[in-house]
Parts: structure tokens; sequence; C-alpha cells
């Protein structure tokens, strides 16, 4: 049975891979900062699907936190989904630089250390993959988190081509906007957004691994999105910011 291993386990996208590859037949190794919060969803996981769920209470801020989880990762794996991440509801002159940092913590050292954590493994069974979940924004220019983001395709992208090959895949998922509990944590308002922009973080899973099988470096799901990305490579990066810094000013 082959098992996976996911950051930000507990809720919104990552609930939503632990539920996806449960019904896939994985054995899936939990990981979050709440422990009590994690027990839970690994018993609801155990009791619908039937298979084993491993719980790993982890601060992917803090250096033992991403040490306790590179430590499992090395005992082997079949898919890392890196998905824990946050976001911030001020401009970037208004964030804490205490804040910032964690955000890089979470979105770029972890990702970097737990995907090297994970690929001698693969390389050296033959088999695994790296879903690194990235976010539209990467393609924009929004502070720090659209730069994280960018850094986290980028990243991927130069892995895949160096250390992937047929059978050991790296990926960077990057949805639009997804109906989970991230805005309302970065106390967000969203209540401007089109509802035509909102994407279930179950669609966004299935997408994922679909583009995954498909041996595809970056995952854009939705047609819209896709667009999206497509019309903001050929406007001006100078007109891309103004206008991105003015829709998160609203």
């Amino acid at each position: 049975m082959p098992t996976a291993l996911i950051t930000g386990a507990t809720a919104g996208i990552g609930a939503a891979f632990a539920r996806r590859l449960a019904a896939d037949g994985f054995s899936l190794v939990l990981v979050a900062r709440d422990a009590a919060r994690l027990s839970a969803s690994a018993g609801e996981l155990r009791k619908r699907y039937g298979v084993a769920v491993e719980v790993l209470p982890a601060d992917l801020s803090l250096d033992e936190g991403v040490t306790k989880v590179e430590e499992r990762l090395r005992q082997g794996v079949d898919l890392l989904v890196n998905n824990a991440g946050f976001g911030h509801p001020g401009a970037f002159l208004d964030v804490p630089v205490d804040e910032e940092v964690t955000m890089l913590r979470v979105h770029c050292e972890a990702v970097l250390r737990l995907t090297l954590a994970a690929l001698p493994g693969m390389r050296a069974r033959g088999r695994g993959a790296v879903i690194n979940v990235a976010s539209v924004a990467a393609f924009f220019t929004r502070g720090t988190y659209s730069a994280s983001k960018a850094w986290v395709v980028n990243f991927s992208e130069s892995v895949a081509a160096e250390a992937g090959d047929r059978d050991v895949r790296v990926m960077a998922l990057c949805p639009g906007f997804v109906r989970t509990e991230f805005h309302r944590r970065a106390a967000m308002d969203v209540s401007g957004i089109p509802g035509f922009l909102w994407l279930s973080a179950d669609r966004v899973v299935a997408e994922a691994m679909r583009d995954l099988a498909r041996g595809r470096r970056v995952s854009v799901p939705s047609a819209r999105y896709k667009a999206i990305v497509s019309i903001g490579k050929l406007v001006p990066r100078n007109l891309v910011g103004q206008v991105s810094a003015r829709i998160g000013r609203r």
C-alpha cells in the first residue's frame, strides 16, 4: 500500500488531498500544528476509508518541526504534498517583519527541506512524487505571499528538470480562489470576489492528480484560471503590479 505525507492536512486543500488519497488506497501521514484536530481528522479518515493514518504534529515555521517531518520522510513515502501555508491581510509595509520571515520559512524553507528529504528515497525506489502547493498569485505581484509562491513554482520546475524523471515527478499546484478556511484565518475580506472565481478544494485536488498523472510540472486548475494566467503573461509586468496592488487595497 502506498503512503502519502500531507502538510497542512486538517483543512482546505490539505484535507481534500487526504480524502482523495485515502479513497485511492493510500496510507496517510498527516502533518499540522493542532494535535487535537489531527487526531480527529485521522479518526474520521480511518472510519470512512479503512486506511492506516499516522499523525505528526509539527509547526513548520520552527526548525524542530521541519526536522521532525524530515525524519519521517527519510523513512520513505510515495507521495509528498507540501500544502501548509497562510496569508497576511495587510500590505507589505504594514506586516511585521517577523511575520514575513515566518511566511518564508513555511512557504520556502520547509518546502525545500521536505522535498529534499523525500526525493532521494523516491529515486532509490524508482517511484514517487512531490506536489508543492503554490497559487495563481505566483504569476502576479502582490507582496511576500505571491513572491513566495513564485519561488515554489520556480523551485518545483527546477527540481523536476534536475531530479525528476518519468517515475519520480515534481509538480507545482497553482489554484486560484478556493473555498477553504484560508481567507478567514488571514482575516481577509473576500466579499467582493465574484462567485465564478471560486473553486472547491475537491475539484482542485482532482485536477492536480490528473495533471500529476500526465507528467505536468505546473498545474493550474480550471479553464478560467488557465486563461487568467495566460493573459497575465501577455500584460506588461509593471501594469500587472499596479492592478494587483489596487485589487489588494480593496
